[in-house]
Order: structure tokens, then C-alpha cells, then sequence
């Protein structure tokens, strides 16, 4: 078989079963893209800006769990998708990124868009490689998907020279597509050592981190929940995996999380992290997260253990596959006095939503998406106010189904990844709720979803402000330096400039009504929510602070 390096990409993509591509052609990728051109069985979908891409990919990764795909050419547009790298690599998000390079005679010679991209790349991916000759593709592309799906996921991105596109080769027959490495072997010692802890403890929690999605272990973890009479709280990676409303529920722990729900943290003889990396965010100050509590920590990449918190025992594995394997050793028992406990903190701290049923207020307007899209909407966030408001009272079902910027925290993340949400689920809806500072950030893929015509709708709560950075700005400062606009964006006029419809429910008699008709209409649709600068998440754990001393007003 005679193929060019670009049709040799191409066809590796599809024995890979990759269906769709996002990306945005230039002078370093058109041989790749002459030959996408020519395949029958891949779409490809033009973003406005490279970043859009990336987080567009995403949004397929995070629904499917298989590594999706994007395409950058070189210069400016792997510059373009260095957040959206950055922003997989610290979710685990399996992505497989093909950039364009100058062809090799030229490289290290500052040419045209010439950029290092293995040198930038280097810390924001889980690997990345050059292709020096056509051949090598048969190796790195495989290996890419294997490297992207296997272990903890994430981001792998290949370079490849435009001359490497073009260059021609022989070949008998293509190589097997690149399947996820196996996992780690199970110490079934240590697993029976975890489930003797559990059985002897009297206040023990589980603590489910981004893992428990990412293995779609979410059954597992409810099951050993259920079993051992276990309250689980969950990271803002992992919420819906103990279905939201569960008695057992605790739902989000951490910098914003209900203060019942840290205390039982702080109150536990024994923690179950499963899946969780003890982030500053989940933690407060480290030295008193859990400090009376043993600890099991249970993670798929080892170099977790320890890092921020030591762990009493710790278990590299799979976490479904360590979750089915205590199952049956742990004792079944009821824990009456802790879940009274429980209860009791419930009733004395419980997370307070003001205006939850006024859908012009950020409780409000949460709760009546909820009840309008149901449990199997794709619900995605931008970063800031709204995404703590989501974060803490939407009633997540399934954890597959939410899509966050955790680790980064990157604004801009929320229209892209809904569109990417939407593109690998076509018969489901996605909502993507927004604050007026981050949809600013990729408005420009208004212009992809009016193309594509998808399901989308944008929640937008429109304060004119950079509204966290204002908060934080409010109670850490006592200033707000350039966090409000002085000139409000018209959202509504901007997206229908963009061909995408809209309302205002500042502008409507009956919002609930008006919500209501606009998630009827099948298509894209943004539905502007006006809300004030006064409105602060609460409850809040400053810097430095124990989660159980956080302020709630």
C-alpha cells in the first residue's frame, strides 16, 4: 500500500474509531487536511479558535471516556491550545492532539510559525512526540490512544512536520489500533487490610474523587456505600456519584461545600478516598483536614499517595475494580449512631439556597433547569459563581454527565465542552451554564454552535462583574479592582449576532414560563439570568483556613 503520511493519520484515526474531529486548518496541517477531506467515515467540525477545539474534544472525552480528538496547525495555534492541554492534563482527560510542525529542514530555524511545541508541551501533557518520518506514525498514533485511555488518562499530543504529511511510504497492512494499558495488579492483601479497617471503625466516610468517574465506577461505589452504611461526600469532579438526594449523600466537600458535610469530614474515624487527590480545594488547610481520621487512599497513579496527605494504607488500583473487591469483604452493618450523627449535623448546618424558587435568583434558576432537562442532560460549567451554585445544588444522577473545569479552573471551558457534549450524544440535550465574564472568554464558538445547530442551551447569570474575583476581591481586600464591567455586554444581541436565539428573563412577565419555551424549542438558545454583584457563594473557606471554619455569611 502506497500513503502518505497524511492519509496514513487519517486511517490509523479511523481503525481507532474516531468519528469526529475538532480543529482549525493552517499551512502546517493541509496536507492532513486534503486527506480528511477524502474520508467517509470522520466529521470534521471547524471551531472559531484553537482553544475552542480543545475544550470541544473534551467535552466528547468527558461524556464518552474514550480520547477524542483535535487538530491545531503550528505557531499560533498550538499556542492556542496549550489551556485546553493544560486543562486536560489536570482532569484527566484522555485527548489525542495532532499539531502541524515546519517541515524538518526548516526546524530550529525560527521559520514561519515555527514554535517548540514538545518544550511547551512537556509538563501539561501525560506524553508528547515528534513524528521524524512517515513510518513512525504506525508506531505514535496507537500508542497515543493507549497512552491518552490507560492508567490515569489524559492529554498525549504528536508533532507533525508538514513534509512528514506529505512523505510517502510503503506498507503491507496497517497496526492494531492502540487499546488502554492494563491497569494495575490488585493487592488483595491490602484490600482485605481496608476492609478489616471499615468493619472496626464507628464513623467512617468515603470520599470519591474524579477516579470513581472516570472508571464509571459510580455503582461500585454506591453499592459498597449502601453495604457498609457509608456517607460519601464527593469533589466537585466526582458529584453524582453518589446520586444527589441518597440518603447517604453528603454531597460536595471542600472551599465551598455545605458545612454539614465538612464537619462529618472532620468528625470521621476513618476516610475512604477513592479516586481523590486531596486538592487544596477539597482539603482547606492539609495539617487539619480529617486530622483524628485513619486514612485508606485509593488511586489508579501512585504518585498520589502521600503527595499532599500520608495515607494510613494505600491501594494502587483501578477504582471500580477496588470497590468490587471489597464489596464482599466488608462486613454489612447499619452504623445507627453515626448516621443519626449525621443526620443531626444535617439538620443544624444545612446549605443554604436562598430564592430557590425564583428562577431569576442563582439557586433559583439551577433548580428549575434541574426540574426542566431531567437526570441525562449534559450538564456543563464555565468557572466561577455559577459554577459553585451548580456545583452545590444541582441534583446530579449522573456523574458521566457533568462536565466541569476542575483542576485548572479554566473560564471560557463551558459553550465548547457543550458543544463537544453534544456533538458524541446527538439525541440528548446540553446545558451549559455561564457567567457573563467566562462566556466572554470563547464567544467566539457561538459562531460553531449556530453552524452546527445543536441542542445547546446557555445559562448565562449576568452580573457585569468577574463575579468570584469580585467576591474574593470584597472579603480578602476590601477593593474591587477592575472585576466589574463598565460597559455591560448586550449577551442577548451578541448571540443572535452570531445566529444563535435568545431571551432575557429580566424582560419576561413569567420566567419560569419563558425557561420553560425555551427548552422546548429544540436547537441552541441562550437565556440570560440577571443577578447582583451582592450575591456571594456562601458557605466560603478562606486560604489557610480548616474547612470547619468556614463563614456562611
Amino acid at each position: 500500500m502506497d500513503i502518505s503520511g497524511a492519509e496514513l493519520i487519517v486511517q490509523l484515526l479511523e481503525r481507532q474509531g474516531v468519528k469526529i474531529v475538532a480543529g482549525i486548518p493552517g499551512g502546517a496541517v493541509l496536507p492532513l487536511y486534503q486527506a480528511l477531506g477524502a474520508s467517509t467515515q470522520i466529521r470534521h467540525v471547524l471551531a472559531r479558535h484553537e482553544q475552542g477545539a480543545g475544550f470541544i474534544a473534551q467535552g466528547m472525552a468527558r461524556v464518552t471516556g474514550r480520547a477524542a480528538v483535535c487538530i491545531a496547525t503550528s505557531g499560533p495555534g498550538v499556542t492556542n491550545l496549550l489551556t485546553a492541554l493544560a486543562d486536560a492534563k489536570a482532569d484527566s482527560i484522555p485527548m489525542v492532539c495532532i499539531t502541524g510542525q515546519v517541515s524538518r529542514h526548516l526546524m530550529g530555524t525560527d521559520a514561519f510559525q515555527e514554535v517548540k511545541t514538545g518544550y511547551l508541551a512537556e509538563t501539561i501533557t501525560k506524553a508528547n512526540f515528534i513524528a521524524r518520518s512517515a513510518s513512525d506514525l504506525l508506531d505514535l498514533i496507537p500508542e497515543a490512544f493507549r497512552i491518552a485511555e490507560g492508567g490515569r488518562p489524559g492529554p498525549v499530543l504528536i508533532d507533525v512536520p508538514k513534509d512528514v504529511q506529505i512523505e510517502r511510504i510503503t506498507i503491507s497492512d496497517l497496526p492494531a489500533p492502540g487499546r488502554a494499558y492494563a491497569m494495575p495488579i490488585l493487592d488483595h492483601a491490602l484490600i482485605a487490610e481496608a476492609a478489616a479497617m471499615i468493619d472496626a471503625a464507628k464513623r467512617p466516610v468515603l470520599y470519591l474523587g474524579g477516579g470513581v468517574v472516570k472508571a464509571r465506577a459510580q455503582a461500585d461505589a454506591l453499592a459498597l456505600a449502601e453495604r457498609a452504611a457509608l456517607p460519601a461526600a464527593a469533589t466537585l469532579m466526582a458529584l453524582g456519584a453518589m446520586p444527589s438526594g441518597h440518603p447517604l449523600a453528603l454531597g460536595m466537600l471542600g472551599m465551598h461545600g455545605a458545612r454539614f458535610t465538612n464537619q462529618v469530614m472532620d468528625d470521621a474515624d476513618l476516610v475512604i478516598a477513592v479516586g481523590a487527590r486531596f486538592d487544596d480545594r477539597a482539603t482547606g488547610r492539609v495539617d487539619r483536614f480529617c486530622a483524628n481520621a485513619k486514612i485508606i487512599h485509593i488511586d489508579v497513579d501512585r504518585r498520589e499517595f502521600g503527595k499532599i496527605k500520608k495515607p494510613t494504607l494505600a491501594i494502587e488500583a483501578d477504582a471500580g475494580e477496588a470497590l468490587r473487591a471489597l464489596w464482599p469483604l466488608v462486613k454489612a452493618q447499619m452504623r445507627n449512631d453515626w448516621l443519626l450523627h449525621v443526620a443531626a449535623l444535617r439538620r443544624q448546618m444545612p446549605l443554604r439556597t436562598p430564592g430557590l424558587h425564583d428562577p431569576r435568583t442563582p439557586y433559583g434558576i439551577v433548580r428549575a433547569v434541574a426540574e426542566i432537562v431531567g437526570p441525562d442532560a449534559a450538564v456543563t460549567t464555565d468557572v466561577g459563581q455559577h459554577q459553585m451554585w451548580v456545583a452545590q445544588s444541582y441534583p446530579f444522577q449522573r456523574p458521566d454527565r457533568w462536565l466541569t473545569s476542575g483542576g485548572l479552573g479554566t473560564m471560557g471551558f463551558g459553550l465548547p465542552a457543550a458543544i463537544g457534549a453534544a456533538l458524541a450524544l446527538p439525541d440528548t440535550l446540553a446545558v451549559c451554564f455561564s457567567g457573563d465574564g467566562s462566556l466572554l472568554m470563547n464567544v467566539q464558538e457561538f459562531a460553531t454552535l449556530a453552524e452546527l445547530d445543536l441542542n445547546v442551551k446557555i445559562v448565562v447569570l449576568d452580573n457585569a462583574a468577574l463575579g468570584m474575583v469580585h467576591q474574593q476581591q470584597t472579603l480578602f481586600y476590601g477593593s474591587n479592582t477592575a472585576s466589574q464591567f463598565q460597559r455591560p455586554t448586550d449577551l442577548c444581541a451578541l448571540a443572535q449576532a452570531f445566529g444563535v436565539p435568545a431571551i432575557d428573563l429580566e424582560e419576561t412577565e413569567d420566567a419560569r414560563i419563558a425557561l420553560q419555551e425555551a427548552f422546548e424549542v429544540p436547537g441552541p438558545c441562550l437565556i440570560r439570568v440577571p443577578v447582583t454583584m451582592q450575591h456571594h457563594v456562601m458557605p466560603m473557606v478562606f486560604s489557610g483556613k480548616a474547612n470547619t471554619e468556614a463563614i456562611d455569611a
